[in-house]
């Protein structure tokens, strides 16, 4: 996966470059690697008003050279996935000064979209579920209702290339207003934690 990496240094400058509320609207990336329409990308967006770099899927429309004497930049149109609306809206309120209280992360999030499976601690039914972020310290687990806080659950990912999904144990710890879980992962012992950081590798070269 090809990822773009965009530095914000002014609020100004991001709304140049990402004008729209919604992910429907396009993004420009400027880029002077040239990508090809149709392209899967995501987008590491930097700042220093930002507690964490935040990642975002998308897919290139279009590519432009850079036009030196029309003072053209070289980048890309990039239309975003349509379940990273909370993302977008998050670095808008991030960026206007609407939200300042946002906690830093100790790892970062990479942008997925990747089908699992979940069982409750106290259950032995799986439920076909997604996942929309993954790192080392936790994933955002597709839900139709958020769960409990606190509720305990077995997450099972089978990685890019792989026959035997890789079972993580995790813990209920945020919601999103689209209705997802946040996921922290605990009690790994050192080989889950190779497993999950290759899960992560492979998740980021497919």
């Amino acid at each position: 996966m090809v990822i773009l990496k965009l530095r914000i240094r002014s609020a100004d400058e991001w709304r140049e470059l990402v004008p729209g509320d919604l992910v429907s609207e396009t993004v420009f990336v400027p880029t002077t690697d040239e990508l090809e329409a149709g392209q899967d990308v995501i987008i590491e967006v930097a700042s220093q008003l930002l507690p964490n770099k935040v990642l975002i899927r998308g897919n290139v429309q279009t590519w432009r050279p850079a036009l030196p004497r029309m003072r053209v930049r070289a980048g890309a149109t990039i239309e975003l996935a349509a379940d990273e609306q909370t993302k977008l809206t998050f670095l808008h309120e991030v960026f206007s000064g609407k939200r300042t209280d946002v906690p830093r992360r100790r790892h970062h999030r990479l942008p997925v979209s990747v089908t699992c499976r979940y069982r409750l601690t106290n259950s032995s039914s799986y439920i076909e579920s997604a996942i929309s972020e993954i790192g080392v310290g936790g994933a955002l687990l597709t839900t139709p209702e958020p769960l409990p806080i606190d509720t305990e659950l077995t997450l099972e990912v089978v990685p890019p290339g792989g026959a035997a999904a890789i079972a993580i144990a995790g813990r209920v710890s945020y919601h999103v207003p689209t209705g997802g879980s946040g996921l922290r992962f605990v009690s790994r012992d050192g080989d889950g934690d190779r497993r999950l950081r290759e899960l992560i590798r492979r998740l980021r070269a497919s």
